[in-house]
């Protein structure tokens, strides 16, 4: 049968520390701070030379000479406009170098120090305003409870399926992990997502699916709780580690959830029998590669036929809340609302 390919569809004040953070990649503060702090010491060490080249034009009120000391006094006192009078310049040539090079000089320092906190002004006010943007754009996106290897594998298959990383936000309690997922491109909030105003922080509210990928079972079942209470609309679905914690889930308000510690005995039991079939079921479940597994809708060309006369290996079709077998009686013939699981080759990567 022939198997068609398929489409790849700032801190703030009353923050409470579970700040939302946004994908950048701006260069570091030490960094910044340190060229700033070279930039004013160079403008510094040219208004020394300018003064302590014309010395004898300048008059020192103390002693009526001015040695590298003072020098680097007078220097220190003009770049910061202090000005305390006790050295001034009097000969022509020192007022015109003080009114050619050391004011302008002056104003370059004064930029240096007062554009530092500008800047970290203006970057406030650029960070909130992205994130105030980010949160209005903000609809059905998917919200990622964990971050750890089973939310990073749901998150790539996702991604693999169509769905953009700017419709995708992860909440991890642990802030370097959410470093991790902002620099594979991912908006990120950190904290407890059993607490709703964290959820909210990640709009929980409008989001459209849930993958839940904690490390512990007891907080699958209370962030699965906190997000079918915020959102009753969204799919949730929730991993667990023990099988018996299934039900629990599900009473909660998960839609589907995936054993994780089960599944992957299922797969080792399997590969022990035949290494070939295991391959083959990892391909179909790692999206983009191989074959895809792939629930798509029936088309209208496709309603009132069997399910063998469809140009997709169909694996089950799914019908209201019933999911049945391709060999089932039932599945056929095909429905105009019924959804196709079906297995397809994977679309080709271009180079």
């Amino acid at each position: 049968m022939k198997l068609p390919s398929h489409d790849a569809a700032a801190r703030t004040p009353g923050d409470g520390g579970h700040r939302v953070h946004l994908p950048r990649f701006p260069a570091g503060p030490l960094r910044q701070v340190a060229s700033r702090l070279l930039l004013a010491l160079l403008v510094l060490v040219l208004t020394v030379v300018i003064v302590y080249v014309d010395r004898a034009g300048y008059h020192d009120n103390s002693d009526e000479s001015v040695d590298f000391l003072d020098a680097v006094y007078y220097s220190t006192v003009t770049l910061s406009t202090t000005g305390y009078g006790d050295i001034v310049p009097y000969s022509d040539s020192a007022r015109l170098s003080n009114i050619l090079l050391v004011t302008p000089l002056r104003v370059l320092f004064l930029i240096i120090l007062v554009g530092t906190t500008l800047e970290v002004l203006a970057e406030r006010t650029r960070e909130q305003y992205r994130l105030n943007r980010w949160r209005s754009a903000l609809r059905d996106h998917t919200v990622v409870v964990g971050f750890g290897t089973k939310g990073r594998s749901a998150v790539q298959t996702l991604c693999a399926t169509g769905l953009a990383k700017n419709r995708v936000v992860v909440v991890d309690p642990n802030h370097k992990v959410i470093e991790a997922a902002n620099a594979d491109g991912f908006a990120g909030v950190v904290g407890d997502a059993t607490r709703s105003d964290v959820l909210l922080r990640a709009e929980a509210q409008r989001a459209r699916q849930f993958v839940i990928a904690t490390q512990r079972d007891d907080t699958a079942v209370l962030v699965t709780l906190t997000a079918r209470q915020l959102n009753r609309g969204a799919n949730i679905v929730a991993a667990v580690r023990e099988e018996e914690n299934a039900p629990l889930l599900r009473q909660s308000g998960a839609d589907a959830v995936i054993t994780s510690a089960s599944a992957a005995g299922r797969l080792l039991g399997m590969s022990v029998q035949s290494p070939t079939a295991g391959a083959v079921i990892e391909d179909l479940i790692q999206q983009g590669s191989g074959l895809d597994l792939v629930e798509r809708t029936v088309v209208k060309a496709e309603v009132g036929k069997s399910v063998r006369d469809t140009d997709d290996l169909v694996v089950s079709v799914l019908r209201g809340h019933r999911l049945l077998a391709y060999d089932d009686p039932d599945a056929s013939p095909l429905q105009a609302a019924d959804r196709l699981i079906t297995i397809v080759r994977a679309p080709m990567v271009q180079e």
